[in-house]
């Protein structure tokens, strides 16, 4: 089978549910309003992509490579990204909901997650040092075992992260979110 090669291209208002997408590269592309809800987009490299206003819900993104590509305002719920290409991933998440997403053991440094809703997301094991999670919310997010070394959590919200098995070596809270990292210890702050 031929690989596909896209570069530059503009893909907007498609139902990859509907229309199947094509395996291949796409070399900074940008997908506007597209629908990719339950699809297999399995082993498709994205390099330097745009993708906004599209729904991910429950896509399948096994082996698919993801390096330097942004997500805006997205939908995004239950994607296993720990399933996708771990070589030189990196991508930034504005304004998406990523609710029971996966990033199981995935290396991640310097992601931003702004404005999102990270509610139910499982970070366990990840690497996610020098990242942030500005005004995003945490809710029932799952951190266990996880490098969050230097990474910003200033304007977070509703994260439980447990220090004794978490690394936080330099990371940023403020005081007003500091009690996310004292509910393991079931103490009253007033």
């Amino acid at each position: 089978m031929t690989e596909t090669y896209f570069e530059s291209e503009d893909f907007t208002k498609i139902d990859f549910s509907k229309t199947k997408i094509n395996k291949g590269e796409y070399d900074n592309c940008t997908f506007t309003d597209c629908n990719f809800e339950n699809v297999h987009a399995s082993n498709i490299q994205f390099v330097e992509c745009e993708f906004i206003t599209c729904n991910f819900s429950n896509a399948v993104v096994d082996n698919s490579a993801f390096k330097e590509v942004s997500f805006i305002n997205c939908k995004m719920i239950g994607v296993k990204f720990n399933e996708c290409d771990p070589f030189l991933l990196q991508f930034t998440f504005k304004e998406c909901q990523l609710s029971f997403s996966s990033f199981y053991q995935l290396k991640i440094p310097s992601t931003k997650f702004v404005n999102c809703n990270l509610q139910e997301v499982d970070f366990t094991e990840a690497t996610v040092t020098n990242a942030v999670f500005d005004n995003s919310d945490l809710k029932g997010t799952i951190f266990d075992r996880t490098n969050l070394e230097k990474s910003d959590f200033r304007t977070a919200f509703n994260f439980n992260i447990n220090p004794e098995s978490n690394r936080l070596k330099g990371a940023k809270f403020s005081k007003e979110n500091i009690l996310g990292l004292l509910t393991e210890y079931k103490i009253v702050v007033e």
